[in-house]
């Protein structure tokens, strides 16, 4: 698919959908998602993280009218892997994809590791952790540290988590779709 076609394809997703809700917070998606890209600009990092920061939950976002898909109001199951994979078919970087393929996976890791995280997610994450398969496994967390990408993972999920300020000033979505396309252009 070429770099035109997908920048129109992206846009029209937060077109059609970027206002809804976060699933069970004060904010809408779009903002959900720049205050994520904005985190991982601010902190200096590369485009590819940029991207997934701002791409993460594209998933939620894609065309779906399987109710099976959903998780009790608060979004898609499986979101990761549907946007994950919807990038890598579009020319984005296998870097971007994992960022984004993990980040639940995240969430399971820390709240088994960390209890102090589990007590500090949101109502709308707690809901859906159970969908999201629950706290890893001492196996499964020993797995997923293995992944080459564990570290910048879990730091895109601590920013999932803080991007639902409803005040947060960020860049517009335009600002970041440059990035996208910058990226594409160079790939």
């Amino acid at each position: 698919m070429n770099t035109q076609q997908t920048m129109a394809d992206i846009t029209a997703l937060f077109d059609r959908n970027g206002q809804e809700a976060y699933y069970g917070e004060d904010v809408t998606q779009l903002q959900h998602a720049l205050q994520c890209a904005h985190l991982a600009e601010r902190a200096g990092l590369d485009d590819e993280f940029i991207i997934a920061a701002l791409l993460h939950d594209i998933g939620h976002l894609l065309p779906s009218d399987v109710a099976e898909e959903h998780m009790d109001g608060y979004g898609r199951v499986d979101h990761e892997k549907l946007a994950a994979d919807y990038l890598r078919e579009r020319g984005f970087s296998e870097k971007t994809a994992q960022l984004i393929e993990h980040h639940v996976n995240a969430k399971r890791y820390l709240v088994a590791r960390n209890p102090d995280y589990l007590a500090n997610l949101s109502e709308a994450s707690l809901q859906t952790l159970t969908f999201q398969g629950g706290p890893m496994s001492p196996e499964e967390a020993a797995a997923f540290e293995q992944n080459p990408f564990f570290h910048g993972i879990l730091q895109m999920r601590r920013w999932d988590e803080l991007a639902k300020d409803t005040d947060a000033l960020t860049p517009s979505l335009g600002h970041y779709l440059q990035v996208c396309e910058r990226f594409l252009n160079q790939a």
